[in-house]
């Protein structure tokens, strides 16, 4: 049963992670180019130079707000069962 639940419980995490993650980039990228962010970096209109600040920047913001949730998820797991994820136990 806790694997279930740790289970939902960092699906859930993955995607609040992911939503404020993406309102951010948003946010960030507005700030910082004064333009909107590409919607299709991939497209051959879209310059070598935005495409490729836009994956940096998104992968390290994806990748520190997954991170963060499924610290947090973790921590919530141990607070409520007393054991950590078996996902998460070191070997």
């Amino acid at each position: 049963m806790n694997s279930v639940m740790w289970k939902i419980l960092s699906a859930a995490s993955a995607i609040a992670a992911a939503q404020a993650a993406n309102q951010s980039l948003n946010i960030i990228w507005k700030g910082a180019t004064g333009g909107q962010p590409p919607t299709v970096p991939e497209d051959p209109e879209t310059t070598w130079k935005e495409a490729i600040a836009w994956a940096a920047l998104s992968g390290a913001i994806m990748g520190v707000a997954r991170m963060f949730a499924t610290r947090q998820a973790a921590a919530y797991y141990v607070r409520s069962t007393g054991k950590m994820p078996k996902a998460l136990v070191r070997d």
